[in-house]
């Protein structure tokens, strides 16, 4: 086998990868909330540490998802899945680094208008490519073009459908920095532990919801169902 015959099924191997890595880190940051809403076991410090780690874990699924946007390009390009333009996929990579860019970046300078600038940036990007998505796909399950092959076009269309449910999570769980602020300044009790949960539980919605889009989007790449 030639050396260039590896590069298709490594592109197809770290494609995978990235699939472990965005599920099972979410899955982390998912259980970390979990013990973060325990106030009856652990204390206020010891929460606010989960917490803490909570955002440090969620740079992988967040990295996953930037990296998934030019591998599959790329799967697709060299699989022949999709004849789309080589320009495409460069363009694919040139958007997946600024987009890693700018959530490491707003990691690094957190509580800061440099970071708050930076994240408003990345939202604007993910709404972006969420209605490219969501009209890549749409368009060719309806009418087989641009792309022909129908487990490809629904592949591109449920991916816009995680864009929005993902999206949908950071607007739904906005408001915790506000009530973060408040369970600090005055303590844990129902006044300010309540409304912190009732968003935590709609955010847990949204989370489900990627979990379940993912899955079936994996199942999609793999079982190729005509």
């Amino acid at each position: 086998m030639q050396l260039a015959d590896l590069i298709y099924p490594t592109l197809v191997y770290v494609h995978l990868l990235l699939f472990v890595l965005w599920l099972g880190a979410d899955v982390g940051v998912f259980l970390l909330g979990q013990h973060f809403r325990k106030r009856s076991l652990y204390t206020l410090d010891q929460r606010i540490a989960l917490l803490k780690l909570l955002v440090i874990v969620d740079l992988t699924p967040r990295a996953a998802w930037a990296l998934m946007v030019p591998l599959s390009l790329t799967v697709s390009y060299m699989g022949a899945w999709w004849d789309l333009p080589l320009a495409i996929v460069i363009a694919g990579w040139a958007i997946a680094a600024f987009w890693l860019w700018l959530v490491f970046d707003a990691h690094a300078h957190d509580m800061t208008p440099r970071a708050a600038q930076r994240r408003k940036w990345e939202g604007y990007l993910r709404y972006a490519l969420a209605a490219a998505y969501l009209w890549l796909g749409l368009e060719s399950v309806l009418t087989g073009h641009p792309i022909a092959v129908d487990w490809l076009a629904w592949k591109a269309l449920l991916f816009g459908l995680i864009f929005v449910a993902a999206i949908m999570i950071d607007v739904s769980f906005k408001p915790v920095g506000g009530l973060l602020g408040k369970l600090l300044a005055e303590g844990s009790t129902d006044e300010t532990e309540l409304p912190l949960l009732r968003v935590m539980n709609r955010t847990r919605v949204w989370v489900w919801c990627v979990y379940l889009l993912l899955l079936v989007t994996a199942w999609l790449g793999v079982a190729k169902p005509s």
